[in-house]
């Protein structure tokens, strides 16, 4: 098998076009990359050629891109101590993930680690911390709530009642860099209403800020606690009225804004590593072409039948094949997203837009995960081109199988329902190895290929086109054995 796996590199290194084919992939993955932030322009750049503060988002506890608006009416709470509360249900016209409730917070600083107890305009009770963290609470048709939330140390306890006798703990956290002086008291925030409509080639998203308001009646507290009640727009003024008026310790209060991560959708400018890759699909149509001249080039000319008879074994053979081109394929996808991501990413910054932070594992991922889609689609390619036997052929038939199900889906030239279906069932589906950023239920986003997010998980995309790869290689191994070279 090594002396296949070596006659195979030794014909594929002296074809200067398999060569030069596969390294073009390198910079045409570059390039068309930055086509797209070359030709754009942040609005609000500040004096030294930095994005303005209002464009770069707060940054969360774990390092993730948060949005933290709320109207906070609140006390310093040391040490240890309880805040309760009953808080009246939001109007029926509430946004469904507008809340009202209590919360402990490291500050008034947007981005600083807290925990709340709430009640939403449509998702009933919730305990959230940190901003990805939601934990579901009970559900309940009383149109108030009381809730409690209790501070031991590091540690925050969530409690909800429906009359205030009969208590329901919704779960304990631990905040880590939790002061020893907290602020702590009530809050409320509705996010932004949007509406993103699809069609086939149209984009079409409506909405602007919202506000909501509610009562805090029954408001108790225990511990040590200083100064009086104090209201504070965390987040800052957005054009929307909020404020807070306290009637003998009953508290109405109108706030707007939203605690929540950050999700990367077309209504968000900011960029992802993700749109750093968006020229991933240019050099994997280079690296498939090279993969099906690799095997109907010697179809055509019948040197098949040369490599043959010096292998009986015809599977060898095309293992051999599949080893030296998958190999050099995946070197190609691993080079391109390694230069990509860093050049695309520097000239973003440089025009002013907001990167969405990725850890160093998260980008190695994807960078490898280049790599296999690169080498297990040029694999496909060499099987679809083994039993086909015709160069044009198999390019169309790789290239409408792989790469344009994707572009479909993420130029927004489909409805949702169809971009999410052909990055399901297709091959396409692999494009998922390069997502970064998770989904969240207690956000309403727009959630599909266009944004960045594709229905199937990173492993679970990739392995659609490793199932579709195996499919395509056992009929070539069929067909290799069945039929004269």
């Amino acid at each position: 098998m090594r002396h296949l796996v070596h006659a195979e590199w030794t014909k594929f290194r002296t074809v200067r076009g398999w060569v030069v084919g596969m390294l073009v992939a390198i910079p045409l993955t570059v390039l068309v990359g930055l086509l797209g932030p070359l030709g754009s322009q942040m609005n609000c750049v500040g004096p030294d050629g930095r994005p303005c503060a209002g464009n770069v988002p707060p940054t969360g506890p774990g390092g993730e891109a948060v949005h933290d608006g709320f109207y906070f009416v609140h006390r310093t709470l040391t040490g240890d101590g309880t805040i309760t509360a009953r808080v009246r249900a939001l109007s029926e016209d509430a946004e469904p993930w507008a809340k009202a409730g209590v919360i402990v917070k490291d500050g008034t600083e947007s981005g600083s680690t807290y925990a709340a107890v709430m009640l939403t305009g449509d998702h009933g009770v919730r305990m959230q911390h940190d901003y990805t963290s939601d934990i579901a609470g009970p559900q309940s048709t009383a149109q108030e709530q009381w809730l409690r939330l209790t501070r031991t140390g590091r540690a925050l306890s969530g409690s909800t009642s429906p009359d205030g006798e009969h208590w329901t703990t919704l779960g304990t956290v631990q905040l880590d860099g939790l002061g020893d002086a907290v602020e702590a008291g009530m809050f409320v925030s509705s996010p932004e209403h949007v509406e993103i409509t699809r069609g086939f080639g149209t984009v079409d998203a409506t909405g602007g800020p919202t506000s909501a308001t509610t009562t805090f009646d029954e408001v108790d507290v225990d511990g040590d606690w200083s100064a009086d009640w104090a209201g504070t727009n965390v987040g800052g003024p957005s054009g929307t009225d909020t404020g807070h008026t306290d009637d003998g310790g009953r508290f109405t209060i109108t706030g707007h804004g939203d605690i929540a991560p950050l999700v990367p959708d077309q209504g968000s400018r900011g960029r992802t590593v993700e749109n750093a890759l968006i020229g991933v699909f240019a050099g994997l149509i280079a690296v498939l072409v090279v993969a099906t001249l690799f095997v109907t080039s010697e179809h055509r000319r019948g040197l098949l039948r040369t490599s043959l008879a010096a292998s009986p074994r015809r599977w060898r053979l095309f293992a051999a094949k599949a080893a030296v081109l998958g190999a050099v394929s995946f070197v190609t996808g691993v080079a391109s997203a390694a230069l990509a991501i860093p050049l695309v990413q520097a000239v973003e910054e440089a025009k002013g837009m907001f990167l969405f932070p990725a850890s160093p594992a998260t980008v190695a991922r994807v960078i490898v995960g280049t790599g296999l889609l690169f080498a297990v689609a040029a694999v496909l390619a060499l099987a679809v081109g083994m039993v086909l036997r015709r160069g044009a052929g198999t390019v169309t038939a790789v290239i409408v199988g792989v790469v344009l199900p994707y572009l479909l889906a993420v130029a927004s030239v489909l409805p949702a329902a169809p971009a999410d279906w052909l990055t399901t069932v297709t091959p396409a589906a692999a494009f998922a190895i390069q997502q970064t950023n998770p989904e969240y239920p207690q956000v309403n986003g727009s959630y599909t290929p266009a944004d960045g997010y594709f229905p199937l998980s990173p492993g679970g995309g990739f392995a659609v086109l490793c199932a579709y790869a195996l499919v395509a290689v056992v009929l070539a191994v069929v067909a290799l054995r069945r039929r004269d070279a």
